[in-house]
């Protein structure tokens, strides 16, 4: 479903508070809010498995509510902090994250019966990604989940010269950088190998030498 089939067909609730109320501003062009609210991260908020905000962590909003002709342009600033663990290291850390974001949202036309329509030749690509108002109401938890996920790292690291884990063992190389294990090279082990056993056999050959030339002194 699009988002804008989203926003229309579900009934928004005030008491969300990601959910905003615009009829402060009502439909005059260039009347401006400002807002400030700290809301709970909700579920799975970043991108999974890798970075995110816990859920329940505080997110701390700064909103500018600018009523256009067309709608409500919302502008805005999400502060919080992201944990995760470095893709190299595999240690905990955390990111202070500063996402920055922007969306306008539409007035719904209505029909007779209250339903939001589209206007006579609108292009439908386009409307699949208009976010309409409900009622003066608006859900910013959307816009803020691409914000969020576009100001995280994708390959979160400790530091930018973290050193990682060694392939051979997994020791973590930030603890002793100078951690290595001598590389020995199959073609030479097999050489050693057989080097080995032919200096084994001349000693069973040599000791058997001596072996005869004592039984013969005993004769």
């Amino acid at each position: 479903m699009s988002k804008a089939g989203r926003a229309l067909n579900a009934r928004l609730d005030h008491r969300n508070p990601l959910v905003f109320d615009t009829h402060e501003l009502g439909r005059r062009p260039g009347a401006l809010q400002r807002l400030s609210r700290s809301v709970a991260a909700p579920k799975d908020f970043g991108i999974q498995d890798v970075i995110g905000v816990p859920e329940g962590a505080p997110v701390e909003l700064e909103l500018r509510l600018e009523s256009v002709m067309e709608g409500v342009l919302v502008t805005g600033t999400a502060r919080a902090t992201a944990r995760g663990e470095c893709v190299r290291c595999l240690e905990p850390l955390e990111f202070e994250l500063d996402a920055d974001f922007q969306e306008m949202f539409t007035y719904p036309d209505t029909d007779d019966r209250g339903r939001p329509k589209a206007e006579p030749g609108d292009d439908a690509e386009e409307g699949e990604d208009m976010l309409f108002l409900e009622d003066g109401l608006f859900d910013l938890e959307p816009v803020l989940r691409d914000s969020v996920v576009l100001a995280l790292p994708m390959q979160p690291v400790c530091r930018e010269k973290c050193l990682g884990l060694c392939p051979d063992c997994g020791f973590r190389l930030e603890d002793d950088p100078d951690h290595h294990h001598d590389a020995v090279d199959i073609r030479w082990a097999a050489l050693q190998g057989l080097a080995e056993t032919i200096q084994g056999g001349e000693k069973d050959n040599m000791g058997g030498a001596e072996a005869g030339v004592d039984e013969k002194q005993e004769k």
